[in-house]
């Protein structure tokens, strides 16, 4: 185990940077492919609203990166008016650029097939139920403390192996 990897409490004791409201969310694998964890956290005034996090025994990075969204997603009422943070640019690029484009095409890229498409597909699908949601990136681990507490929640599975 990487002795870098800090528990959701241990991050909360030594990180207060960042924004203080929000959807945060992150997904893991180690290695990738193989085991992986995804984790969301929902925060208003620097105070959790709900947080959750499951695993996959046999997943890859993005993999876990795209559930962390869709479950956020979920769990977020359809008027909701929020800022959901992913520091994953190829998620945060998909649903704001491509996903549009591709599901004109019928679900196709020009340039070959979508990987995990269902998961894109439901993903898309959940962004355009919550018009009020904006996604937008954020910088992986700079300290910010929300984002470094989703990466915490998607790691918990290393730390129970």
């Amino acid at each position: 185990m990487p002795t870098d990897l800090l528990t959701p409490e241990e991050v909360l004791a030594r990180y207060s940077s960042g924004p203080k409201d929000g959807v945060f969310t992150d997904g893991s694998c180690d290695p990738n492919p193989g085991p992986g964890g995804w984790g969301f956290v929902w925060v208003e005034n620097d105070e959790i609203v709900l947080s959750q996090h499951g695993r996959d025994p046999d997943t890859t990075n993005n993999r876990m990166e795209l559930k962390a969204l869709i479950e956020a997603y979920r769990a977020l009422p359809g008027d909701a008016r929020v800022t959901v943070h992913s520091d994953s640019q190829i998620c945060v690029k998909t649903v704001n650029e491509w996903a549009a484009g591709w599901a004109k095409r019928g679900w196709k890229r020009k340039t070959g097939p979508i990987k995990n498409l269902e998961l894109v597909q439901e993903l898309y699908a959940l962004a355009r139920e919550h018009p009020g949601v904006e996604l937008r990136w954020i910088k992986a681990h700079d300290g910010s403390r929300w984002n470094e507490y989703a990466d915490a929640l998607a790691s918990t599975f290393l730390r129970e192996r």
